[in-house]
């Protein structure tokens, strides 16, 4: 099958595209039947983009930075795997449309974005969408978080909520509990998830179905075993920009975030949402 040309104008949009925040693993996620399959299954159950806009935990760069916008070689932002890891491919089409989009949709005091016209994606951007949409053939772009503050985030992510009228699935991509170096790679995917990590998931569960806004952007004050479940708070910050596409200008809220994806991996919560 030929995929589509960037930007294909003969796709017609839904009505509004959700937003979704993932938890993408890292690059051994392709051998875990079970999470593959639970990602190919919410991909499957969405309507198909006119084209992916991803906030990746790996990428932080100020102002905001649009990578490219036609297809160059990924990003193998990890080391000590195995060779297989970095023959992984994902050649999604550009998407020049978008990235016009986002930098109209940013272009204010205090916003404002950069190029980095060379830069693929990485593995927070490609190691779930192999899983959701394998065939590549959805234009894809990828761009930074330009900081780590909450408020900062949540105000990039209402700049860029008109996107999904255009049909374009915003994606924030990151890991709901995060601490490398309190887990034991091996003790198997189904290790039971240490007392810090099923406790910050619950709470950030509850949280977003309460829609308590000021509370998740206040985190690392309100929730449970915050600063051990994020001890650095990038891949937390992902869902930041997602809360905020999904809230848009006039900060509405509309139904609560319904969780696709729960569990744990290595005892790391891999929850994930998705906002209508």
């Amino acid at each position: 099958m030929t995929a589509p040309a960037a930007d294909d104008d003969t796709v017609t949009p839904p009505s509004r595209m959700p937003a979704l925040y993932l938890s993408h693993g890292a690059p051994p996620l392709a051998d875990d039947k079970r999470w593959t399959r639970e990602l190919a299954d919410w991909s499957a159950a969405l309507p198909r983009p006119t084209a992916i806009l991803v906030v990746s935990a790996h990428w932080e760069e100020a102002p905001t930075t649009i990578g490219a916008t036609t297809t160059v070689p990924l990003v193998y932002d990890f080391w000590g795997f195995p060779e297989r890891y970095y023959r992984v491919t994902y050649p999604a089409p550009g998407a020049p449309n978008l990235a016009d989009d986002v930098r109209r949709l940013l272009a204010a005091p205090g916003f404002g974005t950069h190029e980095a016209p060379t830069r693929g994606l990485d593995h927070g951007a490609y190691v779930p969408l192999v899983e959701m949409y394998p065939a590549a053939d959805v234009p894809t772009l990828q761009i930074s978080l330009p900081t780590l503050d909450p408020r900062t985030l949540l105000e990039v992510g209402r700049r860029l909520a008109p996107l999904r009228d255009q049909g374009v699935l915003v994606i924030g991509s990151g890991f709901t509990t995060h601490n490398l170096h309190l887990i034991d790679m091996r003790g198997g995917t189904d290790v039971p998830a240490p007392a810090w990590s099923a406790e910050f998931d619950t709470w950030i569960a509850e949280t977003l179905t309460a829609w308590d806004v000021d509370a998740v952007l206040d985190f690392q004050h309100t929730a449970p075993d915050a600063a051990v479940a994020h001890p650095r708070t990038e891949h937390f910050a992902p869902l930041f920009v997602t809360l905020g596409t999904a809230l848009g200008a006039q900060d509405t809220e509309g139904p609560p975030p319904q969780t696709a994806v729960e569990g744990f991996w290595f005892g790391l919560s891999k929850r994930s949402w998705q906002f209508a």
